[in-house]
């Protein structure tokens, strides 16, 4: 594009935007109503996000951080490289995490949407995690594949899909004979491309009500407005250079001692610029845990934006502030073909989060975050089997819940934030309408008490969530992080709640199981998950009483633990600090403070 002479004042961008993100929002409705599986229509694990002919995100409203901050540009960029000649009437299919994906199981659908003249203007994109993509085990998370070819799915990078509107049925037929839910891939399929086709019919009519000329000049001037607006929040920032560290479990394919991920983060004020290093890593691993290239920019920028407070736009204006610094063939940078990324999105990339948001913390208080908890626990399993009461295999993602959330400098955990990358943007499923689609049943969801990051402000307390087969066999397969190391507290905030997963058998005894595991269950038998809670920020002794005194009238906090870590003593509607108290507190941090900030 050129740039426009077109001057919009404040309240034209305002109004624009909105339009914008309605647009987004409207193609978020119809995928949400219109999805086949259970992660669409149930836990709306999907994100619609528009960007411009020059590939910069422009509009995601509700859209999942992790799908969304990067990779929307960098596929937009691949699909313009593979098919230079855009017309209307296409669609692409992009999958690849080599290619600006986030990973395999993320199935985007990109539109290119045109003027009156034909010219290419903006494009829009649906991307949606898929119950199956054809890996060789039912999971779309292969948190111990060592290669590509070891997890086995169906890659895509851009690959055309519509021309004409019309769907190219080679790729429809490819996908429903290696995709083990075949009708229920193609009804997610249709209602992504319904959704795209809604965001393409919305944008035309968009640049013919307002001018096209005026919808460029939006475009170019929001982003400017966005990067002054992150500008001015990197000014308020003290200068200061930073370390933060977050360390992943051990599991198949890592060093016996996990995985320990750094951020260097550096604030210049004065350039109002923040930049993170992210090459200290280790190369990448043979396992799914490695980042796609779009992951590790994201989540970079998902710990930086949690840290510096709202008010923010995120697109490509307010990125143009930040500087990334990766290395290709590092677990946190620039995979290689054929390195597994399956697991891009969730585990690494949020340790990743942790780092910049610990090291940020450690500049000064009210800065940063404490750490969320780990992903995914059973109670985030991909769950398959064949259902006794039709016959029929089935194959999909539970979202039973899990709490991770952080203790943060304005306030407490966002209790169901279930995981950084998802940003509280997901649903939680309900129970019975799980129990109504898959033969299982939900036996105990529940918080657990004296199970928070303590703190000024606390974290979420861990979730625990006990379910099982009904008459027939049950694999649930899942990638469960946090159980050798919880999720910290910063400025002297206190260690959440540790994960955990075990199996109960039809004689009731109970069986440890490993954290990256497929574990296959009989009738009558469980698999218990504990999801991590989350780092508390702030010294515990600085908390509100009320906030103490609600914590323990609700059962969320024992009176042993408010008094013991708290400082206070619970007596009815009376609450009083002690010396003695004080000194177990002093004992407390200690304890939990081994890797605090």
């Amino acid at each position: 594009m050129t740039a426009s002479p077109v001057e919009l004042h404040g309240a034209q961008l305002a109004v624009l935007i909105a339009r914008l993100e309605g647009i987004a929002r409207k193609m978020t409705n119809t995928l949400f109503r219109t999805g086949r599986s259970g992660v669409l229509n149930r836990a709306r694990d999907f994100s619609c996000c528009i960007v411009t002919a020059n590939h910069e995100l422009i509009a995601s409203a509700d859209a999942l951080p992790i799908h969304v901050l990067i990779g929307p540009d960098m596929m937009s960029v691949a699909t313009k490289e593979f098919h230079p000649n855009l017309v209307r009437g296409d669609a692409f299919l992009n999958n690849s995490p080599y290619h600006g994906c986030s990973h395999a199981a993320d199935h985007t659908i990109l539109v290119p949407v045109f003027d009156d003249t034909e010219t290419h203007r903006f494009t829009v994109l649906v991307k949606a995690h898929q119950a199956d993509i054809g890996n060789a085990a039912p999971t779309t998370y292969r948190g111990d594949a060592r290669d590509i070819y070891e997890e086995g799915a169906l890659i895509f990078p851009s690959v055309k899909v519509q021309s004409g509107y019309e769907d190219i049925d080679d790729i429809v037929r490819m996908c429903r004979m290696r995709i083990r839910v075949p009708d229920q891939w193609h009804g997610d399929f249709r209602a992504m491309m319904g959704a795209a086709r809604i965001g393409e019919r919305e944008v035309e009519a968009m640049g013919r009500d307002v001018g096209w000329s005026v919808l460029q000049a939006f475009a170019e001037q929001w982003l400017d407005y966005s990067e002054t607006l992150m500008s001015e929040a990197i000014a308020r920032l003290p200068a200061a250079e930073s370390t933060g560290a977050s360390r992943h479990d051990p599991m198949p394919g890592t060093p016996p001692e996990g995985v320990e991920i750094k951020a260097r983060v550096a604030i210049d004020p004065a350039e109002r610029r923040i930049a993170v290093d992210l090459r200290e890593n280790p190369d990448c691993l043979p396992c799914g845990l490695n980042l796609s290239e779009a992951c590790s920019r994201t989540s970079a920028l998902v710990g930086i934006f949690n840290s510096i407070g709202g008010g923010v736009p995120r697109n490509a204006g307010s990125f143009r502030r930040v500087d990334i610094q990766l290395r290709e063939n590092c677990v946190t940078g620039i995979p290689l073909h054929p390195t597994s990324c399956s697991v891009a999105t969730t585990n690494i990339a949020d340790r990743v989060t942790h780092a910049v948001e610990l090291a940020i913390a450690r500049v000064a208080e009210g800065h940063g975050q404490a750490e969320c908890g780990a992903a995914q626990p059973p109670s985030c399993a991909v769950v398959s089997g064949t259902d006794p009461r039709t016959g029929t295999a089935f194959i999909n993602q539970l979202f039973l819940g899990c709490t991770v959330g952080a203790g943060t400098p304005w306030g407490d955990a966002w209790l169901t934030y279930t995981h950084v990358g998802n940003g509280g943007m997901s649903f939680i499923d309900s129970v019975e309408i799980d129990e109504l689609h898959h033969p299982i049943c939900v036996f105990e969801r529940r918080l657990m008490p004296d199970t928070e990051g303590a703190g000024t402000f606390i974290g979420a307390q861990s979730l625990k969530v006990a379910f099982g087969p009904v008459g027939c066999d049950l694999e649930v397969s899942y990638v469960s992080d946090g159980v050798h190391n919880p999720p910290m507290g910063a400025r002297g905030g206190g260690t959440g709640g540790a994960a955990g997963q075990y199996r109960i058998d039809a004689n009731g005894n109970r069986h440890e199981l490993d954290g990256c595991a497929s574990v296959v269950l009989g009738d009558g038998e469980q698999i218990v998950s504990i999801s991590a809670g989350g780092g508390g920020y702030g010294d515990p002794r600085r908390r509100e009483t009320g906030l103490v005194e609600r914590d323990v009238e609700e059962g969320l906090l024992s009176p042993e633990r408010a008094r013991r870590v708290y400082g206070f003593c619970i007596d009815d509607a009376s609450t009083a600090s002690t010396p003695a108290a004080a000194h177990e507190i002093s004992g407390e941090n200690q304890e939990q403070g081994g890797g605090n900030v």
